[in-house]
């Protein structure tokens, strides 16, 4: 019997994160609340609270969710891009740019996460998930460690910017291709 409660829970949970994520992304963490939530995953508010405690834990879990899975979409395009740490570091960062602009990250993770679970948590779940990818891309790719730290906050900060500039555009199809060209320059001069 404890199993089938531990998977009725676990499947709960999952409901509400579900729910929480796409209402987040489509909303907003200001202008969603925990019935709102509740009613969505079609669980009482009860369960809502029982899993993520409050609204701030139920967001920080949405976003850590997010944040796992726009790595591992950097992890897997490196992965493709063969051994070489230069090809890594490109197929990566243009992952991370198209994961990142996909569905529901662009929102929750770069307008309303900076401001919701606060700056050093923000960083701390990055630095944690795609952040440290690129770092360790970077290094990979000859970066020098004096220069590490400084370049990955740099290119981190201009492919969030370039994600946030995308999000914004009427012409969202175009708006990729220019940054992804403009990404491929980056990462060139970067890494000369």
């Amino acid at each position: 019997m404890p199993r089938a409660s531990a998977a009725a829970a676990a499947h709960t949970a999952h409901q509400v994160l579900v729910s929480a994520t796409e209402l987040f992304a489509a909303r907003g963490f200001a202008e969603v609340s925990l019935d709102d939530v509740a009613q969505a995953a079609q669980v009482t508010r009860g369960a809502v609270y029982h899993h993520y405690r409050n609204k701030a834990g139920l967001f920080l879990a949405v976003a850590a969710r997010l944040q796992s899975q726009v790595a591992d979409a950097v992890v897997a395009a490196a992965d493709r891009a063969g051994p070489d740490a230069r090809e890594q570091l490109r197929a990566g960062s243009h992952a991370f740019l198209d994961a990142i602009t996909a569905g529901t990250a662009v929102r929750v993770l770069l307008v309303d996460a900076p401001a919701a679970v606060g700056w050093q948590e923000w960083r701390r779940l990055d630095e944690a998930n795609s952040g440290r990818h690129l770092r360790e891309a970077l290094r990979e790719a000859g970066v020098a460690d004096d220069l590490l730290d400084a370049l990955t906050a740099q290119l981190s900060g201009a492919m969030n910017e370039a994600a946030l500039w995308i999000a914004q555009q009427a012409d969202r199809p175009a708006a990729s291709k220019q940054a992804h060209a403009a990404l491929d320059r980056l990462l060139a001069a970067a890494l000369t």
